[in-house]
């Protein structure tokens, strides 16, 4: 009854109800995670929300529809094999090629029963919000729906999203997703990260755009426009980013950061954890490398270094382990499958986080104030790294240099109460804001609504062909008047000295 008062009550206040379809296909649990929130209190606030995903989620809100796309061989849940990260550079390189395979297959995804549901349905949205991030095939869905699209970002911006909201990105000073740059960017570093981004825009521009071209006119009924003009009409695009964390930039005003969106209430911990974290006199460290690696992967020389590294410390150890057993372990060490992780870092006898760099994780271990120790893995795990650091937030250890000695000499570092210091001067600066960032995501949102799409908010640089935003004209007709200016003064100049100097030497002669 309370639960019915409280949804009235929030109708009441709304006034003004939107439908809204959220599109989800990306089949990664940190994807989904870190956007339901948005979405779920868009319905709290009484907007009729169409939720799409992977993932079923236990909220039973009634104006929160969610349809689950059929299970597939694709679900990233344990996905990536650690033996096969060894730290090559040319990893790095290939991060967007692996982003785009699984943008490929989450395009299959339009085949399954509910996306077909969908696109044969006649219902009505006044917003379609959706991820940019590998794939645009599920962007024709604002288009037969007549809707304005919400563009949402799991990570910083991948750069050739940029364009569609005619916004800067300068490589000198602003890193690429994916590589190990903070914005002090040395000048090979700028040589490197100036090809990535031209190889990445044509991969992109030529290969993945036409491939997610074809594959939405295979499963749309409806003739729509090139992909491209759909996503150049974007309203707005929230990011899972905020400067004081992921290093500043500029942004247009359509782009907006929402960094720790995903961040809700700290819960009582289970009782084990809560009796075990407790009884840590000395604290405890908290290890978890994400959902998509497989535990039982890490390299067992790695895994005995790390626990040498804890016998010799006096703080326990929280490891998150998808095996039942873990030989050698310590007695200082706890693993189990699954942790809170939110619960567990906001704990106050937590003092450190080892994580492999998602954004989710490290997000949250900043907003609890927790110091890590990074060890980036694939993705743009080693830019959130190198932003943490930047920021004073921990330190990075790549697990192919890892040893005993370094490990433990790792974590003496962040567990020096100055680095704690640092730690929660940086959560200080990343919770202080106007408004919280699942407030300001849903003000956008309806903003949009509101304002019919809020197209006054884009820039004029939005479509507007290459030369003309980099001044190629410009420069040209400026070069060009130059010349001329330089070729005239250079004749006259010629002329008049020929003429008081050429009658000299004719007069020399008579």
């Amino acid at each position: 009854m309370a639960f019915k008062i409280l949804l009235l009550f929030s109708l009441i206040i709304a006034g003004h109800s939107y439908r809204i379809l959220g599109l989800f296909p990306h089949p990664a649990s940190s994807h989904v995670n870190v956007f339901y929130p948005l979405m779920k209190g868009l319905a709290l606030k009484g907007h009729e929300v169409t939720f799409v995903s992977h993932y079923k989620f236990p909220d039973k809100i009634p104006t929160l529809q969610q349809l689950q796309i059929e299970k597939s061989e694709e679900d990233l849940v344990g996905f990536v094999d650690m033996s096969y990260l060894n730290g090559a550079r040319w990893q790095m390189y290939l991060n967007n090629v692996f982003l785009a395979y699984l943008g490929t297959l989450a395009c299959k995804n339009l085949a399954t029963p509910t996306m077909q549901k969908l696109l044969n349905s006649n219902e009505h949205y006044d917003i379609v919000v959706m991820e940019f991030f590998n794939t645009d095939c599920y962007a024709p869905f604002a288009y037969k729906f007549n809707a304005h699209l919400v563009g949402l970002s799991s990570c910083t911006i991948m750069h050739w999203t940029n364009e569609r909201f005619g916004n800067i990105y300068n490589p000198a000073y602003i890193p690429i997703s994916h590589m190990d740059y903070s914005d002090q960017i040395t000048f090979l570093q700028r040589v490197e990260g100036t090809i990535s981004v031209l190889l990445h825009e044509l991969m992109y521009n030529y290969i993945l755009r036409w491939n997610d071209e074809n594959i939405a006119r295979e499963y749309f009924k409806e003739d729509f426009p090139p992909l491209t003009d759909i996503v150049h009409n974007a309203s707005v695009f929230l990011i899972n980013g905020h400067f004081s964390l992921t290093l500043p930039r500029p942004l247009v005003p359509q782009i907006v950061d929402v960094g720790g969106i995903h961040v809700g209430e700290v819960k009582k911990l289970p009782k084990d954890l809560e009796k075990w974290i407790n009884e840590s006199t000395h604290g405890v460290i908290y290890f978890s490398l994400g959902s998509m690696i497989k535990g039982h992967t890490f390299p067992d020389e790695k895994r005995q270094e790390f626990l040498k590294a804890f016998g010799r410390l006096p703080q326990r150890v929280l490891w998150k382990y998808e095996n039942d057993t873990m030989p050698g372990k310590p007695d200082n060490v706890m693993i189990q499958k699954w942790m809170p992780q939110l619960d567990i870092l906001c704990h106050p006898n937590v003092k450190a986080f080892i994580s492999h760099g998602g954004l989710l994780g490290t997000t949250e271990a900043v907003h609890c104030g927790v110091p890590v120790m990074v060890m980036p893995q694939y993705g743009d795990q080693f830019t959130n790294a190198k932003a943490l650091e930047a920021n004073g937030g921990g330190v990075i250890l790549h697990l192919y240099e890892a040893t005993e000695e370094k490990v433990y000499d790792a974590l003496k570092t962040i567990l020096d109460p100055k680095f704690k210091k640092q730690a929660e001067e940086l959560s200080t600066r990343f919770r202080d804001r106007p408004m919280p960032p699942l407030e300001t995501a849903i003000y956008w949102v309806e903003y949009v609504a509101r304002h019919r799409g809020a197209h006054h908010m884009r820039t004029a640089a939005v479509g507007m062909p290459l030369y003309k935003y980099l001044l190629l004209d410009v420069i040209a007709f400026l070069l060009l008047v130059f010349g001329l200016v330089f070729a005239a003064s250079f004749y006259v100049t010629r002329a008049i000295f020929r003429k008081l100097f050429g009658k000299k030497d004719k007069q020399k002669g008579d």
